[in-house]
């Protein structure tokens, strides 16, 4: 099965695919001009890439969690996606992918750390679903 995560900010859509529903590929971020403009080009992605399940990776805890899964399942209801898309917790994975790739990323802004995020959000999927 082929999958794909995403992780929605507010500039970037960090996004990373399991082509062969094992290995994990980050992929190039989507640069967020606007709710719009980024539904439909990860709409385009997921289609191209023949996606047959979207993970959306949804921050647990804080103040703002309410508000944050608020906006980030409209960003999804923008895409009118044909395919099952499964909401997970992401717990911390932009912070662990920066710390992943401090000293190796100069540029914070070219959405790695993004795509990074997607990956681990993916990853940990892939290993819930997979134990018992």
């Amino acid at each position: 099965m082929k999958l794909a995560a995403i992780d929605v900010g507010l500039k970037r859509i960090g996004v990373a695919i399991a082509p062969d529903g094992k290995t994990v590929l980050p992929q190039a971020a989507i640069v967020r001009k606007g709710r719009n403009q980024a539904a439909a080009e990860v709409k385009r992605f997921l289609q191209q890439w023949e996606i047959e399940t979207l993970i959306v990776g949804i921050p647990k805890g804080g103040s703002s969690e309410e508000e944050m899964r608020r906006r980030i399942e409209h960003f999804v209801g923008l895409m009118a996606l044909e395919i099952p898309v499964v909401y997970v917790n992401e717990a911390d994975s932009s912070e662990e992918a920066k710390a992943m790739m401090q000293g190796i990323v100069r540029q914070k802004r070219d959405g790695r750390i993004d795509s990074i995020a997607a990956k681990l959000i993916l990853e940990r999927y892939l290993s819930s679903a997979h134990t018992p």
